[in-house]
């Protein structure tokens, strides 16, 4: 049986309509946890903690590869996050929205914040249903509201992400 549930800060923000493509996120799972993610079908699991976080798993990209999992790295900086983390972990869920994608961090702050950004802008989500699905983890604190916000603003204004 899987314990998904079991991670720290686990949300499964699957599509009910979509019964092929699969989307969840976490805090830092752990070694035990990794088979559990594969157990529930996901295919694709995008990590943006820093591999020196205090409960980084250094073994998390062979774990995953051993599983046949595809693992992706996009770290970010929890001071200072950047649109270009931001348009990587876009062009990362573009690229893969055919399959089922497991994102985690640290504790799921970064993830929920770069996920909510996604929906928004990419999948066409109200602010409504993306905010409360983001406050189910957390509120953002003013570096990450900021981050937020320039995201939103840039591509309101037709910006896109320069480096």
């Amino acid at each position: 049986m899987n314990n998904l549930a079991d991670i720290y800060n686990f949300l499964d923000l699957s599509d009910s309509t979509n019964t092929q493509q699969q989307l969840a996120t976490s805090g830092q799972p752990t070694i035990e946890q990794f088979p559990e993610i594969k157990a529930a079908c996901y295919q694709v699991v995008i990590n943006l903690a820093l591999l020196d976080s205090s409960n980084a798993v250094p073994t998390e990209r062979s774990i995953l590869e051993n599983l046949n999992l595809t693992y992706i790295h996009i770290p970010v900086l929890w001071e200072k996050p950047t649109v270009a983390n931001f348009d990587l972990f876009r062009q990362t869920m573009q690229q893969y929205s055919d399959r089922s994608i497991y994102v985690h961090c640290a504790a799921n702050k970064r993830v929920s914040a770069f996920v909510y950004l996604y929906r928004r802008i990419y999948q066409n989500m109200s602010a409504a249903k993306a905010l409360a699905d983001l406050e189910k983890i957390w509120t953002p604190h003013p570096i990450w509201q900021k981050f937020i916000d320039k995201i939103l603003i840039d591509r309101n204004n037709g910006v896109e992400p320069h480096y």
